[in-house]
């Protein structure tokens, strides 16, 4: 399937100082393959466009899915000027003098204008509210590009007058067209003495560059200059020489973004499904993105209480014993900890009655009620405590048969709760067996049924 690049030819006045991305940019809709989702046509956003009509939009995608592309072409196709700017180096001067340039565009030219803002989740809500006069008045077209989730990083003003368009990373088979295509025809990228390029080279470019179509490209153009510079007269580009260009696949990992928790979610879920491939699989998408191990192993410790708990209570000391460990050894060498840990957290049996206890006595103590201890296990250190009877008729559980007695330990007014319901899994089953021999009118009975998703934490 074609790609968002890769029909494109080199625009006019290119030079070879460009990057190969920036020369071989789509020039209109026909050329932009890569997200077909919003493109194709007859859909709602190309039909708009087409139209000669343009709302404010938020593009949210991954880096080198060709926001800013699309960006320009729209702009070329809606008859608008174009003033890009980046929230990483512009503040209110620039938008200030950007909303000044699309006034003069409108009142002498009769030009609309599109201000696309790159990076836009980069700029304070002072500079976001800045915004909203001119996008609610349409004086301004906004386009705004993200590679966080808009619900968090757009103040909702400014997002309720945008629509949001969610971008797709490009696949292998479209990353591989446009390379292709690029090889075809940037004239500067294949002048003389023109690169070969092997297929399986194009092949392993595209597969280590996680969807970025700027990262493939801007390998590409290296890969034929370094050939250049090694094989003057035949330069010719192989796995070999890919592999020294590029020497590490290129992950898409933002530890303070929407991916870090994205990625910490689906271990904690691989994990409580009890599927130890897929934990591992996330694990390592995490440590080589450069995710603090430290970070994880919090989770997990969280996890063996939560999800294994008392179904296997040596999961917790296990657990604690991975974060000793990799304290004692160290990355990278320690990161097998981790994965020793997760394989067997996964293949554990699970129970969430300790979390689910957890939920019932916190919902009891915050209903309002906040009854006295009874007298009977009250502390009395002193003689005047001893005087109140505080203590008074405390049975000592060791002095009867089998370290146990029937004593009444809660309060009057929450008398005979259960909190606990242990479930017949793993370890906890025998539990569950003792508590219903020394419990039997609390625990002798069936607890109440929990719906799967009165059961799920809220959050992870």
């Amino acid at each position: 399937m074609p790609d968002l690049f890769d029909t494109a030819s080199p625009p006019v006045g290119s030079t070879p100082f460009q990057p190969l991305a920036d020369r071989v940019r789509p020039e209109n809709l026909d050329q932009i393959r890569g997200q077909e989702h919003l493109l194709n046509p007859g859909k709602p956003i190309r039909m708009l466009l087409e139209a000669g009509k343009c709302p404010s939009m938020i593009f949210w995608g991954p880096p080198g899915c060709g926001k800013t592309t699309l960006a320009r072409v729209i702009a070329s196709l809606v008859d608008a000027e174009f003033i890009p700017l980046s929230a990483v180096t512009c503040g209110l001067k620039e938008l200030r003098e950007a909303f000044e340039n699309a006034r003069i565009q409108r009142t002498r030219y009769g030009r609309r204008t599109v201000l696309f803002i790159d990076e836009i989740h980069r700029f304070n809500k002072a500079q976001q509210d800045a915004l909203l006069p001119h996008v609610e008045s349409g004086a301004t077209i906004l386009i705004g590009a993200t590679t966080e989730n808009p619900s968090f990083e757009v103040v909702s003003a400014l997002l309720s007058r945008c629509q949001v368009l969610t971008l797709q990373s490009l696949p292998s088979a479209d990353l591989r067209t446009l390379l292709n295509s690029a090889l075809e025809r940037d004239e500067h990228l294949m002048r003389p003495p023109k690169p070969t390029v092997e297929g399986s080279a194009i092949e392993r470019i595209a597969e280590m560059s996680a969807g970025d179509a700027r990262i493939a490209l801007n390998v590409l153009e290296t890969c034929c200059e370094v050939a250049r510079q090694e094989m003057a007269l035949a330069p010719h580009v192989d796995d070999r020489l890919v592999a020294d260009v590029f020497q590490n696949k290129a992950l898409r990992y933002d530890k303070g973004g929407e991916e870090h928790y994205n990625l910490i979610s689906a271990l904690h879920k691989s994990m409580r499904g009890s599927d130890p491939d897929a934990s591992l699989y996330w694990l390592y998408r995490m440590l080589d993105g450069g995710e603090d191990a430290r970070f994880i192993l919090r989770r997990m410790i969280r996890f063996a209480s939560e999800d294994v708990g008392m179904a296997d209570p040596f999961a917790l000391t296990l657990a604690m014993s991975a974060a000793q460990a990799f304290d004692y050894i160290g990355p990278p060498e320690g990161h097998l900890t981790l994965a020793h840990l997760a394989v067997y957290l996964a293949a554990a049996p699970k129970s969430n009655a300790l979390y689910m206890a957890e939920k019932r006595v916190r919902d009891e103590i915050h209903s309002g009620r906040e009854p006295g201890v009874p007298l009977h296990i009250r502390n009395a250190p002193t003689r005047l405590m001893k005087e109140l009877n505080y203590g008074k008729e405390y049975r000592y559980p060791h002095d009867y048969p089998g370290g146990f007695l029937h004593e009444e330990y809660f309060p009057d007014e929450v008398k005979d709760r259960c909190y606990y319901e242990p479930k017949p899994i793993g370890r906890e089953k025998s539990t569950a067996d003792r508590l219903r021999q020394l419990w039997p009118e609390r625990y002798g009975k069936p607890g109440p049924t929990v719906s799967p998703k009165k059961g799920a934490p809220e959050e992870e």
